[in-house]
């Protein structure tokens, strides 16, 4: 059987290789600037947690300020999509990290002066999430122009991936000794300055001038135009669909009821704390797995990966020990590494750059609207027809949504090599 040689030195790559990405001045500088605004974004919620509870707010109001925060973010991904089309990534995600950091500082500055009602808390954390739904589109456009080799995508989605996984794990540990030793207020102007840091790591960038897709006609005309590009694509609203739908009926079930099936029989907060940090864990993992990698079919090794999401899911419903779940989870947070770096550097390198924003934007949107009304209807489901099986439901959705996806040509036999515009 004849050998492609060519291809073995892009998909099986040494450590150095691997890390190649680092010497790229540009990324380099973005991946500092992003990586510390993270740890500070992943810090805040935890803060502003305690800001309400501490402020003598109830439950429902936690959840006003909670709810205000995300959103926010899902009304302004359409019209971010086509901003960082319009004016490039860089500036719309230079005036995200100002915004955010301006909102974080004047949080802080009301809780330290003892003058922070519930009200102002809402209208605060609504522009934070203005803010955020700027940036995540224009974070989806402007990963390609940071490296200078095609190639290199991958691996600088796979960094920031980690640093995505480590943050979460991080960021809210180091938030409880910050509050608890400080107060929220001190966390909070902590997160303002990392998103000072972010912006200033911005401000120095050098990128290549690019074509942008809009400026000389109404946002609703852009906004049609992307969506057409989006559904001409089958392999992109196929895993866009199938990214919604798991939000809906296997991740935000788990994040309802398996602190709830925790609380019942695996031992607790402290179990599910273990369960929630093998999974970061495994995130971490499956991010150096996937680092200098360039499978030949991605989207159908994405696919299988994200397979692995049905194991926690399904060990909480069979009433499986912790150590089960542990393990389940383990597996899925490796999946969601490699299924999020492979994803990502797809649609960057098959979606030509002046519709990158717009793509994103409906990408995002598709994968997460959803997610708010599984949290909402979690609850109430198992109230009426158990925790284990709307537990069992997700997980056995997620096999055959994965066992469905696969089996469409555009994913299951999409290459590297082929043209980007279909």
């Amino acid at each position: 059987m004849a050998v492609d040689t060519e291809r073995i030195p892009d998909r099986r790559r040494r450590l150095g290789d691997r890390l190649a990405v680092l010497g790229e001045r540009e990324f380099l500088w973005f991946f500092t600037g992003y990586t510390t605004s993270l740890v500070g974004s992943s810090m805040a919620p935890v803060a502003v947690a305690f800001a309400v509870l501490d402020g003598g707010g109830s439950g429902t109001e936690l959840g006003w300020v909670m709810a205000a925060r995300i959103l926010p973010v899902v009304l302004v991904l359409l019209a971010g999509g086509v901003i960082a089309d319009r004016f490039g990534s860089r500036r719309v995600m230079l005036g995200s990290d100002v915004l955010r950091g301006l909102v974080q500082a004047l949080f802080a500055g009301l809780l330290a002066a003892g003058h922070a009602p519930v009200w102002g808390m809402v209208a605060l954390v609504a522009a934070w999430g203005v803010g955020e739904g700027l940036f995540m589109p224009a974070f989806g456009a402007i990963v390609p122009g940071l490296v200078g080799r095609k190639e290199l995508t991958a691996d600088a989605n796979t960094l920031l991936g980690l640093s995505r996984s480590v943050s979460t794990v991080a960021g809210p540990a180091l938030a409880g000794l910050l509050t608890a030793a400080y107060g929220p207020a001190a966390v909070l102007l902590a997160d303002a300055v990392t998103y000072g840091v972010g912006a200033f790591a911005l401000a120095g960038l050098r990128l290549p001038g690019r074509a942008t897709g809009g400026g000389g006609g109404s946002m609703a005309r852009d906004l049609r135009a992307g969506w057409s590009e989006f559904t001409a694509r089958p392999w992109l609203w196929i895993t866009t669909a199938q990214m919604g739908l798991f939000n809906l009926l296997v991740w935000a079930p788990f994040l309802v009821l398996g602190p709830l099936t925790a609380q019942r029989g695996l031992g607790g907060a402290r179990a599910w704390g273990l369960v929630m940090g093998v999974y970061g864990a495994g995130a971490v993992l499956g991010g150096l797995l996937v680092l200098g990698r360039r499978p030949g079919r991605p989207l159908a090794v994405a696919t299988v990966a994200g397979l692995g999401w049905a194991l926690p899911s399904g060990a909480l419903a069979a009433g499986a020990s912790l150590p089960w779940v542990v393990a389940g989870a383990l597996v899925a947070g490796v999946g969601s590494a490699v299924c999020g770096t492979l994803y990502s550097t797809t649609t960057q390198e098959w979606v030509p750059v002046e519709l990158l924003g717009r793509l994103t934007s409906f990408g995002a949107l598709g994968a997460f609207a959803l997610g708010p009304l599984g949290l909402a209807a979690a609850g109430p489901l198992a109230g009426r027809f158990g925790t284990g099986p709307v537990l069992l439901l997700g997980s056995v959705w997620q096999l055959a949504a994965g066992a469905v996806v696969l089996a469409v040509p555009a994913v299951r036999h999409r290459r590297w090599e082929e043209d980007p515009e279909s």
